[in-house]
């Protein structure tokens, strides 16, 4: 198989998955029950926008409502208004969103339904600090959170602890009216209350496992921000809150799904296709590593696999930040490391992207690599371990003309990641 057609297999298997988790294809299969009141739809993440449309076109009663989205994410509602704030690091304008979708709720009743429509990415895109934080110290949190390289889960169980809209508070403010939240799921294991750091969905994290977070990665935090984890005004609502008890969470779109949908068009490829895991965490280039040595055990030994074969995975990487001035994502590092692994392997192509269309801060979702691309960029005068120990994936895979753009999907369940051995 040509490079060329490695990219056009692996473009087409990343169409499958973004398909596989599009609201509009689900939406009318997962509307809950008309109320007796008025319906309210909220939303946060970067794929709310297109969920808050796809509710509009299949709902057949009166609503109204309000949905917050990364800058650029926006799509046309006739009847839910479309805000866009910052993503990676919030802003005033994600701050303004937050309050706007507290106004939303207020003063509802029992006989009113609020349908909340929530996708990865609303963590930052609703900043709220708690108590007398401010949006300096939410973003100085945020910031730090983004270079610690811990896991999503844990980012948000911190997260929720300094927010006054996170962990179940919005819901919360919703009472007494009932809230069903939709979820687009891009969170390794799929757990309601850790998508967007569950404004809507409570958890049983402590702002004691926050603080065990904070310490466990060493991030440097400001000083009011510990000083606000050490008081109960840290504490979230659990679960078993009476104010939750007529709430319903469905998650309807994950990563599953949608890598069971990539394999299949490799298999209509003549390929077998294996997916390792759905949810695998942990540092990107580490993980590239694995996936490397599996991918080398099958080129020369033909096992664990047999050749030709599509390896397929999912989940939520990370990326410790060692470099300044590096360009790029989790999943940029993910290829760089990895073609540092296969480098000079025939017969092995790889991919990763971000099926939100955008990997880290840059305008690609991901990149495509092989077993030349570290030759490739030696040619060029570029050393590739320099460059991942830079943090630079981003200047690696443009240098090499191998970025994948597709720009914003409309949903977001986490990443793809394909390697490829003939």
């Amino acid at each position: 198989m040509s490079a060329f057609d490695a990219k056009r297999l692996f473009t087409g298997m990343f169409e499958a998955a973004v398909a596989a988790a599009d609201p509009e294809r689900i939406m009318r299969d997962v509307l809950p029950a008309r109320p007796k009141g008025q319906t309210v739809v909220i939303g946060a993440g970067k794929g709310s926008a297109q969920m808050a449309r796809a509710f509009e076109r299949a709902w057949d009663g009166p609503l109204s409502g309000l949905v917050v989205t990364r800058y650029g994410y926006a799509t046309p509602c006739e009847r839910i208004e479309v805000l866009e704030a910052a993503h990676p690091v919030p802003d005033a304008a994600g701050l303004a969103g937050a309050a706007r979708l507290f106004e939303t709720v207020r003063g509802l009743g029992e006989d009113d339904l609020v349908v909340a429509l929530i996708s990865g990415g609303g963590s930052a895109l609703l900043p709220c600090p708690a108590g007398e934080l401010t949006l300096e110290d939410e973003i100085a949190v945020n910031r730090a959170l983004l270079a610690s390289g811990a896991p999503i889960s844990a980012m948000n169980t911190v997260r929720k602890h300094v927010s006054a809209i996170k962990g179940g508070r919005l819901a919360a403010a919703a009472f007494p009216a009932k809230v069903v939240s939709l979820i687009v799921s891009d969170i390794p294991g799929d757990q309601p209350s850790l998508v967007s750091s569950g404004p809507t969905v409570p958890d049983a994290s402590t702002r004691a496992d926050a603080l065990a977070i904070v310490e466990a990665y060493r991030m440097d935090l400001p000083g009011a921000v510990v000083r606000h984890l050490n008081t109960p005004a840290a504490d979230a609502p659990l679960p078993d809150d009476p104010r939750f008890a007529r709430n319903e969470v469905r998650v309807i779109a994950s990563a599953a799904r949608s890598l069971e949908a990539a394999a299949e068009v490799a298999r209509r490829a003549g390929l077998e296709a294996v997916i390792l895991s759905d949810a695998m965490e942990g540092e990107a280039r580490e993980v590239a590593k694995v996936h490397a040595a599996i991918a080398r055990e099958v080129a020369t030994r033909d096992r664990p696999f047999h050749k030709p074969v599509a390896i397929l995975s999912g989940g939520e990487t990370t990326v410790t930040l060692r470099g300044k001035g590096g360009r790029g994502g989790r999943n940029g590092e993910f290829l760089l490391s990895l073609a540092l692994g296969i480098d000079g392997i025939d017969g092995v192509h790889a991919f990763a992207a971000d099926t939100d269309g955008i990997d880290g801060s840059e305008q690609n979702a991901g990149a495509f690599a092989d077993s030349t691309s570290v030759a490739r960029l030696r040619a060029r005068g570029l050393d590739a371990k320099a460059l991942l120990n830079a943090n630079d994936s981003w200047g690696a895979f443009d240098a090499l003309g191998d970025l994948f753009q597709p720009g914003p999907t409309g949903t977001n369940v986490n990443d793809l990641r394909v390697a490829l051995v003939r």
